[in-house]
């Protein structure tokens, strides 16, 4: 790997795990979950947003999420004030095409084109954030969650009123309390990882906000009543992100680059089946997983500084790809009741078996290639 290659190298080690969940879906064009204490999700979305401007220099939106959000809400909640130049930028091609039209001579019955400018509507003033952040989205409707599916799938979200092009990059967040519902399958099965975002890990930017906000707070004069804000979006600014774009791009290129053996791949396969096949498993491993699994182990190699797939990377894509999809069974339809098992037995050998049980017990059971 080249030496733009070991300096990249050295940022993904250098980052939180917030972070690295970022970077490893932007690199992949994806999306995520992250699930965290109930009690945390305020502070991790605060985190999430200092993470886009801080480490990537990208605008942030976060979608409030409940039972009565309505279709309204969650347009209205993806979009952010588009910045002056941004606008008149995406403006610039229709805008040449007016006046070139304007520099042909007009005929006799021709109207004289009024000269003054066009008006701006509040709508074309803004756009898709590059990162939503959508808080509690699994407490919503069964349609604004098709909403959300649609803006995945389509990199679009049409309104009553307009049509929002999402930007590029684009990361959409799901930022659900462990243990809360799960979304619904279809959307659940489109994001690309989910994370659990553990307390003991820290919140580094937001702690070091806090750190600097702590001194100019001693320093001021006890007089005064006005104090700053924990966080306010947008007021933050890094000077310089930690990932550029075209660091970004570069680990993209990277991973078109990745090789992976026979050998691996088969070990890849192995797992997706053992996991099918697994008695606790009512469904989940679906072909877009399969997918997502091997894009995934892709994505993991040049972040690691290397070319080339090892088997504790396909590992590693397994514990990220199928915890929020796989289904654990019920034990009346566990399959060996099809042949007469007992329930009671059942229901004794599945009793307290969980998700990342599962996962762990087929990478114990699959033999890993030397």
């Amino acid at each position: 790997m080249d030496a733009s290659g070991d300096d990249i190298t050295e940022k993904v080690q250098s980052l939180s795990d917030l972070e690295l969940a970022v970077l490893i879906c932007l690199v992949a064009d994806q999306h995520c979950i992250i699930e965290t204490e109930a009690e945390s999700t305020r502070s991790v979305q605060d985190e999430l947003r200092l993470i886009a401007s801080n480490a990537f220099g990208l605008a942030s939106a976060v979608l409030e999420c409940d039972e009565s959000t309505t279709l309204d809400d969650f347009g209205k909640g993806i979009l952010i004030q588009q910045e002056e130049d941004e606008y008149f930028d995406s403006r610039s091609e229709r805008a040449r095409g007016e006046f070139s039209s304007l520099s042909v001579t007009p005929g006799i019955h021709d109207v004289r084109t009024s000269k003054s400018p066009i008006p701006i509507s509040p709508l074309e003033s803004q756009r898709i954030a590059n990162i939503v952040i959508a808080r509690n989205l699994n407490h919503t409707s069964e349609q604004v969650q098709i909403q959300a599916l649609e803006l995945l799938r389509g990199k679009r979200n049409f309104t009553r009123t307009a049509v929002h092009a999402a930007p590029k990059p684009f990361l959409f967040i799901a930022l659900n309390a462990s243990g809360s519902s799960r979304l619904t399958m279809h959307l659940n099965d489109q994001f690309f990882i989910s994370h659990k975002h553990q307390v003991e890990d820290g919140l580094p930017n937001l702690e070091e906000l806090q750190e600097k906000q702590g001194v100019s707070h001693d320093g001021a004069s006890t007089s005064s009543v006005v104090r700053t804000p924990l966080f306010l979006p947008g007021k933050y600014k890094a000077q310089t992100a930690l990932f550029t774009p075209e660091d970004v791009a570069h680990l993209t290129k990277l991973t078109l680059e990745v090789k992976i053996s026979s050998e691996v791949r088969a070990y890849l396969y192995n797992l997706v089946v053992f996991m099918r096949l697994h008695r606790a498993v009512a469904g989940g491993v679906s072909a877009l997983a399969t997918r997502h699994f091997n894009t995934l182990a892709h994505t993991l190699a040049p972040l690691h500084g290397l070319d080339y797939i090892s088997p504790s990377m396909v590992a590693l894509a397994a514990r990220k790809i199928y915890p929020h999809r796989i289904v654990i069974t019920a034990p009346e339809n566990e399959r060996s009741m099809q042949w007469g098992s007992s329930l009671e037995a059942v229901k004794a050998v599945l009793e307290g078996v969980t998700v990342e049980d599962v996962i762990e017990e087929v990478l114990e059971s699959v033999e890993v290639p030397l």
